[in-house]
């Protein structure tokens, strides 16, 4: 059968929106940046535990006394991990992506209630929709709107918007025809037959479909932390690049709790606004007794907003609301900074997030503040090429990051390399005494189960290493490649490294492992790998002009492979989740390199 090039289509027709639509993709992305913007506000102003205790006010009255303490404890829970503010920017997202899709979805749901050929048209649509996996829906969002929240939202709309559709279609459905037919009897019009006879009957099925929605855009938060997302999902995101179970532990349960709390207060709501289901509540009150009425016990709604009321004076008066101490800045340094914000984007890579993070704490001391923001190498570039992000300090060039030089280079300003030559090698642990290089891995692949373990998909040596080093060593059909992460990656070489296994792993240098293990650089004769790169300094086009003293800094700025070093060391050292104590400690010792930022 011939080769039908649908990719080639839709990358034509993607180019083609670009061009024309550009303005209409702007104006969306302007929207919902200022919609989350403004709903981040509000739920970011009040103090954490008053914000908790509102919230529980509402469990209370929606839910009962019971409802209400458990839901104190869970969001007290969150921010007693640190992860409050990750948490009403995930909020934030799921609010912005349930309101924008319920004002789509319940007149499409409505519209397709009343026509059968739209239902027909709309449902292979919805299918489509809901089955093609939610990460696909990342590739255009960031082609179109950049990184950030906004892909992210964009995704989540399009992968909750069919069950709002389906479940409005269904409820008003479901409305018992004589119910319909003897409104229409008495005169009512059509539009007051929808309005006071089925949207109410059918408003339990209706919010049933808004807690999918919700429960669905919960499930997109880790994807859209990939893309610069933010919140909870960047934080299990973050967790994942650098194998840290703690924080990926820590930001599941919060969404766990948030999930649970959303759930069953739009399921109380449902039933709230439903007459059928507030008249099932007044039954089960009734009947109940005893503890169980206690624990069950709801105020009336002056109560509860009096409730909140009184927890705002509380926090006013006790001054407990939002404004910390601002960061403190390094004494005798310039202040040239003067609040401005410079994005930096990262890969979990090491000397990336070494270099990163030494960036952050050098331009935070002449009073920058610094956004640093970890994303797939992809996302990375696209950003930088759409001015999402100013600045990435690990780009691989002429050889190893090549193809998306190649793709956006046009729109990228280079401040030159701070680092080289580097090399990229399969390494095998010294004790594998028969294999010293890439030839000698030929007739071997049992002894290494087949396969070579990998770092990110995303990374140039991955696609150098499947489509040119293996092929001309004729290990292609013997080796398979395993896509991972690199702290993936180095969990793999501790596990085979402590058991003494025969283990071929992807590596690059400078990079600590060669510290830590004893490892061979598996020799490349033939130069399948080709010369050493440069690690640069890659920023958005036309940073310089807008930072000028910044990028002539990195410019000039050089590290030495003992530094580097010694700087990964640091880290690792320090432990996950410390990077920027670890740079402090290390510049301590090195007042050279903190003169040159």
């Amino acid at each position: 059968m011939p080769r039908v090039h649908l990719g080639a289509w839709v990358d034509s027709g993607v180019d083609f929106l670009q061009r024309h639509l550009s303005w209409l993709f702007e104006a969306i992305s302007s929207l919902v940046n200022g919609l989350y913007d403004g709903i981040d506000a509000v739920l970011s102003a009040p103090a954490p535990l008053l914000f908790a205790g509102i919230l529980a006010v509402g469990a209370w009255w929606l839910r009962g006394l019971l409802a209400g303490l458990l839901a104190f404890a869970g969001f007290a829970l969150v921010d007693s991990v640190a992860l409050w503010d990750d948490a009403m920017s995930t909020l934030s997202l799921v609010l912005v992506a349930t309101l924008v899709t319920l004002v789509i979805a319940v007149p499409l749901g409505i519209w397709a209630s009343r026509s059968d050929r739209t239902s027909a048209v709309l449902r292979p649509a919805l299918d489509f929709m809901q089955t093609m996996p939610a990460m696909v829906y990342l590739i255009p969002g960031i082609i179109f709107f950049g990184v950030g929240v906004v892909p992210g939202i964009i995704a989540t709309i399009i992968f909750s918007l069919p069950p709002g559709v389906r479940m409005t279609e269904l409820g008003i459905r479901q409305v018992d025809g004589e119910l319909v037919e003897a409104a229409n009897a008495f005169g009512t019009t059509p539009r007051n037959t929808l309005v006071r006879v089925q949207l109410p009957l059918a408003l339990p099925t209706i919010m049933a479909g808004i807690n999918q929605v919700i429960m669905l855009g919960l499930s997109m938060v880790v994807i859209a932390g990939m893309v610069g997302g933010g919140g909870l999902g960047g934080a299990v995101y973050r967790a994942i690049g650098s194998v840290d179970i703690g924080l990926g532990f820590e930001a599941g349960v919060s969404i766990v709790i948030l999930a649970m709390y959303l759930d069953r207060m739009t399921g109380a709501l449902g039933r709230q606004v439903s007459p059928l289901g507030r008249r099932a509540l007044a039954k089960a009150r009734a009947a109940t007794r005893g503890a169980a009425r206690v624990w069950q016990h709801r105020p009336q709604p002056v109560h509860a907003l009096s409730g909140v009321l009184v927890l705002a004076l509380a926090a006013g008066g006790l001054g407990v609301f939002g404004g910390g101490a601002k960061n403190a800045t390094a004494s005798g340094v310039p202040q040239t900074g003067k609040g401005r914000t410079v994005s930096i984007g990262y890969i979990p890579w090491d000397e990336g997030i070494a270099s990163t993070f030494l960036w952050k704490e050098l331009l935070e001391r002449r009073g920058y503040k610094v956004d640093a923001r970890q994303l797939e190498l992809g996302a990375l570039f696209t950003g930088l090429a759409g001015g999402q992000i100013d600045v990435q300090t690990d780009a691989w060039l002429p050889v190893t990051q090549s193809e998306y030089w190649k793709k956006y280079g046009n729109k990228l300003d280079d401040l030159g390399a701070w680092y080289g030559p580097t090399s990229l090698e399969v390494s095998v642990p010294s004790y594998v005494k028969d294999v010293t290089s890439l030839a000698d891995l030929k007739g071997k692949g049992s002894r290494f189960k087949g396969r070579i373990i990998g770092i990110e998909p995303s990374a140039g040596e991955m696609a150098m290493l499947k489509d040119k080093v293996l092929p001309q060593y004729g290990l292609d059909g013997e080796y398979q490649v395993v896509d991972g992460s690199t702290p993936g990656m180095l969990a793999e070489l501790k596990r085979a490294y402590a058991k003494k296994e025969p283990v071929a792993v992807v590596l690059w240098s400078p990079h600590w492992a060669y510290a830590s293990y004893d490892m061979k650089k598996l020799q490349d004769p033939q130069g399948a790998w080709g010369k050493g790169d440069g690690i640069h300094t890659v920023t958005r086009k036309g940073f310089a002009a807008d930072e000028p003293e910044v990028a002539a800094r990195m410019r000039s700025f050089k590290l030495t492979e003992q530094q580097l070093t010694g700087l990964e060391a640091k880290i690792q050292e320090t432990g996950k989740g410390k990077e920027q104590q670890a740079v402090r400690a290390w510049l301590d010792a090195h007042p050279e390199v903190a003169k040159l930022g």
